[in-house]
């Protein structure tokens, strides 16, 4: 019964990612590529924080759930969305830049 409760505890606190802090970005997309940062902070599953890249500064707002995170952000032409999957430091994925390009990122927290 020990092991089988370690168990689940251990497999539990695996899949739980804190992406709390500044993260570096790579983004590569149809219409170009950039360096974008973001400050997380995180609570339970909710993500907030801050953009500042190429399209200025904005507010973010996601969810994190297991090893998949997805958060967005608006700028004047529309909403900007990223998702991404989380190993250890880094995460990579998909971006759709208003609906009118999309490419993939990279984000290592600094």
């Amino acid at each position: 019964m020990k092991f089988f409760l370690t168990t689940i505890v251990f497999s539990t606190l695996s899949f739980a990612a804190d992406l709390t802090g500044s993260w570096a970005c790579q983004v590569q997309t149809d219409a170009g590529s950039g360096t974008p940062t973001f400050e997380f902070k995180q609570t339970g599953d909710l993500l907030k924080g801050k953009y500042s890249g190429q399209l200025g500064e904005a507010d973010v707002t996601g969810k994190v759930t297991g090893e998949k995170a997805a958060w967005s952000f608006k700028v004047e032409l529309g909403s900007i969305a990223y998702e991404g999957t989380i190993t250890g430091n880094e995460i990579k994925g998909k971006v759709d830049l208003v609906g009118q390009a999309t490419g993939t990122f990279f984000c290592k927290k600094k």
